[in-house]
């Protein structure tokens, strides 16, 4: 596996990518295995900040959330994080009607101060399980909601508003 490999991992609620988490935990299986999840995630973040930013104030979020994914690469039990209450997934290959409906949503999001998952879905394969037969699409919670088209704002607020209802 590429040094540089990106995996992404919920931390606190919100997706983000790791660079280099596989290569690490490969390297800590042997050694860290035994030690406590506090151990694990003091470690995890100490190694994986050379290469990646993480934030000072969300350090111990990235700790559980890391310590979390090794527990699963270990193949041992873990608990999950509790999903977000609303996923908003943007379908296109990085056009540029993708890349302005993810920035559309991302706006009406942060207007509304709405807490939830926001993924751009490119890969062809991944699109088609949608069954979608234009792109962008926009899918909340499961539901497409819009396909072929960049609705305006005012229409993207509204479908957020109904799926947290």
């Amino acid at each position: 596996m590429p040094e540089n490999d990106v995996t992404q991992i919920s931390v606190n609620g919100s997706l983000v990518g790791i660079i280099g988490l596989q290569n690490m935990m490969v390297a800590m299986a042997s050694d860290y295995s035994q030690q406590s999840d506090e151990v694990i995630g003091a470690e995890m973040v100490r190694r994986l900040a050379v290469k990646n930013y993480i934030p000072g104030g969300a350090r111990n979020h990235y700790a559980r959330a890391l310590a979390r994914e090794f527990r699963k690469f270990l193949g041992q039990p873990v608990e999950e994080e509790t999903a977000s209450a609303l996923r908003v997934l943007i379908l296109g290959p990085g056009c540029a009607q993708c890349n302005r409906l993810e920035m559309d949503v991302r706006d009406v999001m942060a207007q509304m101060n709405m807490p939830g998952e926001l993924l751009h879905i490119s890969d062809a394969r991944e699109i088609g399980k949608y069954n979608v037969m234009g792109v962008p699409a926009l899918v909340i919670n499961k539901k497409v909601v819009s396909v072929g088209t960049t609705p305006d704002k005012k229409k993207i607020r509204e479908w957020l508003e109904e799926a947290i209802r």
